[in-house]
């Protein structure tokens, strides 16, 4: 008896007789994709009519509303797109079955693969003929095969394709498939063309895909973006020649860029703390295009992506609100999401007035700082996101914004700071204070440091670490990468070893305090570190000296 494979049969339900036996070869398949945190999972969706029944359709593959809901756009954008539901019970199955579906990018896929069982859509013409060995079948494409594609959009009424999310990871999912197209919404067809090795397919009616699988629409693919051509360097409101006075502050700005050490800044209300994390975008070195992918992966899973660009080509900047709860800024829900520090990926999370944050936000964030990746966990499974940021946070040093004369004030302020709790100070590199500014300094005119100077800086800084460690910047590095990487003469060492005693530092502040020193090496050019270099990186511990 020849073996008969349904899977020869893509467009349509054949019931036959072969050799005295009934056959009913059957079910077309279309590919589709969920997101799973950043990344994609081929989801595929099985139609199957049966003409015998009352007329009915059914999603089953643990569907959520949205999902469920779709069948009623399909249905309508169908009709009003010319192809009408075909009679019968129409049964959709979303496959693998234990995974929750959400959200309308199955409008579309579920559409042609119900077109492809009302054999409205025959992108391959089949001949078969009968030899020795059994039913022999070959295929010759006339159209775009929808079994070797990945598809998803949202499905208007009127049978317009709406743009969705996650497109990028769908793309990435395709390539690893070994796919070599998918179909997705016009708007999201500029994301999609990040990816290199796909066709990229941007329809924007059910009727373009219908005629661009049947072969009677002759569609284009989208051209591939050049992702390094689109990088640039983020841009900055205020220049730090802006800021009067405050030149210590700058410094620790610019070794905070250089190595992308997370900094805090403390001082009296109005002394421009806001004003200088406003600035330091602009001296920030730009986005690597394996970066920047990364970044845009991020800002499409949460749909934040501006399509006219299809790509995050400078570095973001995040500023929270200090009335943010914990799934908002580590991320999280029912459905886990993207929160503020992995929307900060590669990029500058500030946090103004510090100690206002609720103590549990603060406390979610400590293993992400250490880590560089968040895990939320749920009953279903665990998601991770991505969370290389650099945390930028200011803060007065007591509720009123100063410090009251005498031990009152100095109370006052130990109050206000035990907010904060010593393993998360542990986890910021650079503490500086910024004094008030002297009127003498207000009155006169802006003469100091400005961004294009301290751009340059930070940028030569990088190169030198780049060329010693590679992509990793100074911050990352771990314990025995330093003691690989940094030379110490004598007097660096002793002068490392009183600031450990006598300020009582912890094991993780001995690994900051080399780390900051190094790239204060790399500013001013030295090959080694110094007692110098030390002796300012340990003026940066300032929190542990009033704790």
């Amino acid at each position: 008896m020849p073996v008969v494979n349904s899977d020869h049969f893509p467009n349509k339900r054949l019931d036959f007789v072969f050799g005295g036996c009934y056959f009913r070869c059957m079910v077309p398949k279309v590919r589709s994709f969920l997101l799973q945190g950043i990344d994609a999972q081929v989801v595929e969706i099985e139609i199957d009519l049966d003409e015998t029944q009352l007329q009915k359709e059914i999603v089953v593959g643990l569907p959520d509303a949205a999902v469920r809901e779709s069948i009623e756009r399909v249905r309508s954008a169908m009709g009003n797109s010319g192809y009408p539901m075909p009679m019968g019970r129409t049964l959709i199955n979303l496959a693998p079955a234990d995974i929750r579906k959400e959200g309308p990018m199955y409008d579309l896929p579920i559409a042609v693969g119900t077109l492809v069982a009302n054999g409205v859509i025959h992108p391959v013409r089949q001949t078969a003929s009968v030899g020795g060995g059994g039913v022999c079948f070959e295929d010759e494409s006339v159209g775009l095969d929808p079994r070797r594609a990945l598809i998803a959009g949202e499905l208007a009424l009127d049978g317009r394709i709406r743009p969705i999310r996650g497109v990028i990871a769908m793309v990435s999912l395709a390539k690893e498939l070994g796919l070599d197209a998918v179909v997705v919404p016009s708007e999201n067809a500029a994301e999609a063309s990040v990816v290199e090795g796909v066709r990229v397919f941007g329809v924007s009616s059910l009727s373009q895909v219908v005629g661009l699988m049947n072969g009677s629409l002759d569609l284009e693919p989208h051209p591939t973006i050049n992702v390094g051509a689109m990088l640039e360097g983020t841009t900055a409101p205020i220049d730090f020649a802006e800021i009067k006075g405050q030149e210590s502050v700058k410094r620790a700005m610019m070794i905070a860029a250089a190595g992308q050490h997370n900094i805090v800044m403390l001082g009296p209300a109005g002394t421009g703390k806001t004003m200088m994390a406003k600035a330091l975008p602009g001296i920030m070195p730009p986005l690597t295009p394996r970066e920047a992918i990364e970044v845009t992966r991020v800002y499409s899973s949460r749909g934040l992506l501006d399509s006219s660009r299809g790509l995050v080509s400078a570095r973001p900047v995040r500023t929270p609100h200090h009335t943010a709860s914990s799934p908002a800024i580590v991320g999280g829900g029912a459905i886990p999401q993207a929160g503020e520090i992995s929307l900060a990926h590669h990029g500058i999370l500030f946090l103004d007035e510090l100690p206002e944050f609720s103590r549990n936000v603060l406390e979610t964030m400590r293993q992400p700082m250490e880590d560089h990746v968040v895990t939320i966990a749920r009953s279903h499974g665990t998601v991770e996101f991505p969370a290389s940021f650099m945390l930028v946070a200011a803060m007065n040093p007591t509720p009123r914004g100063d410090v009251a004369p005498g031990e009152a004030g100095q109370r006052e302020m130990s109050r206000y700071l035990s907010r904060l709790s010593g393993p998360l100070l542990d986890r910021i590199d650079l503490h500086v204070e910024a004094p008030a500014v002297p009127w003498v300094e207000l009155s006169k005119k802006a003469t100091g440091t400005d961004t294009a100077t301290m751009r340059e800086k930070v940028a030569n800084a990088r190169t030198r670490s780049i060329k010693r460690q590679g992509e990793i910047p100074n911050s990352r590095l771990k314990g025995r990468e330093l003691d690989v990487i940094m030379s110490l003469d004598d007097g660096a060492q002793i002068l490392l070893e009183q600031a450990m005693t006598q300020l009582g530092l912890s094991a993780r502040a001995y690994d900051k305090i080399r780390r900051i020193a190094l790239t204060i090496a790399d500013i001013s050019g030295s090959e080694s570190v110094k007692p110098e270099h030390i002796g300012e990186a340990v003026q940066y511990r300032l929190l542990d000296r009033k704790l």
